[in-house]
């Protein structure tokens, strides 16, 4: 589907890490009719605000990256916030870019969707062949009911939605909140704060040995904004790097971007996740996208950011 430049693009969640990214990108494009609301003035989780949002806007094209969204802990502690927030948002939404004619949606889920044994690198088709990883299993049910919410409208009604899993991502703009954030920021932040204080070692979850890829989120918008005019099938699209990294090898990654001359200790006794996850990307590449931007480079510039903007990194 080609976008005019002015016709109005609803991002959901503009202020997160993707969201930001997808703005950021779409103004790059020279798209000038970015339709945005904060939590503050639109609550996804109350039906009647989104339809009523929805009948005075008119979006003509949605993308759906407003979410409830964190690392390990926050999974384990509050699934029930998870499980709920999330399907209210993404039930609420659909449901009114559907009702209200919308050209093209994009579903954003996550590479949490799929089996915790997958087989590696995961393909599309591995969805729903297995358990979940208990430790985000609440947010990934919830992704999964988004998908299937999506394809069947899209089956039934013809409705042009588009469902997107993106592997783990990280960038500027990211929570760095120790309570609440992924792996990659949570160790920027760690490893960077035993700099200042010239603390001897620094403790990582796990024992290091985990599998995970990871792509900077500016690739993802990027990736994003090809397939919302290039791509209108029903069956999912991981979107990746296609190679990843064990978690030791991420730690020694950000040490050395730091400065950190420390050491690096792992506690076997916190949970490790899902042994590995990497996406199989051969229908994202076949459908002609391919990221730019490398892990270690990815990593200086959001070090750079984190260190630039410390108040605006929701420490």
């Amino acid at each position: 589907m080609p976008l005019e430049t002015n016709m109005p693009i609803y991002v959901a969640g503009h202020r997160g890490l993707v969201g930001a990214a997808l703005v950021r990108a779409l103004s790059a494009q020279g798209y000038t009719n970015l339709v945005l609301r904060s939590r503050q003035e639109l609550d996804l989780t109350e039906q009647l605000a989104v339809r009523r949002f929805f009948e005075d806007e008119r979006p003509r094209a949605v993308i759906l990256a407003a979410a409830r969204v964190g690392g390990i802990r926050a999974n384990n502690t509050y699934p029930g916030q998870f499980i709920r927030d999330n399907l209210l948002i993404q039930d609420n939404v659909i449901d009114a870019a559907f009702r209200t004619g919308v050209d093209k949606f994009v579903f954003l889920g996550s590479s949490c969707i799929y089996p915790k044994l997958a087989a590696q690198p995961i393909k599309e088709e591995a969805l729903l062949t297995g358990p979940l990883e208990p430790t985000n299993e609440a947010y990934a049910i919830a992704k999964i009911a988004g998908v299937k919410l999506c394809q069947a409208l899209h089956r039934e009604f013809g409705f042009n939605a588009i469902s997107l899993m993106p592997t783990n991502l990280y960038g500027p703009g990211d929570n760095f909140d120790l309570q609440n954030a992924h792996v990659l920021p949570a160790l920027i932040r760690r490893v960077h704060e035993a700099k200042l204080r010239g603390e001897p070692r620094v403790t990582v979850w796990g024992t290091g040995t985990p599998r995970r890829e990871f792509l900077h989120v500016d690739d993802l918008a990027d990736a994003v904004l090809y397939l919302l005019q290039t791509y209108s099938g029903e069956p999912i699209v991981n979107i990746g790097w296609g190679e990843d990294v064990t978690i030791l090898e991420l730690a020694e990654l950000i040490a050395s971007v730091v400065g950190y001359t420390g050491r690096l200790d792992f506690d076997p006794s916190r949970p490790d996740g899902t042994p590995r996850k990497l996406l199989d990307v051969s229908r994202l590449r076949a459908l002609g996208w391919h990221p730019k931007i490398p892990l270690a480079a990815g990593i200086d510039s959001t070090y750079k950011w984190f260190s630039n903007n410390a108040v605006a990194a929701r420490l």
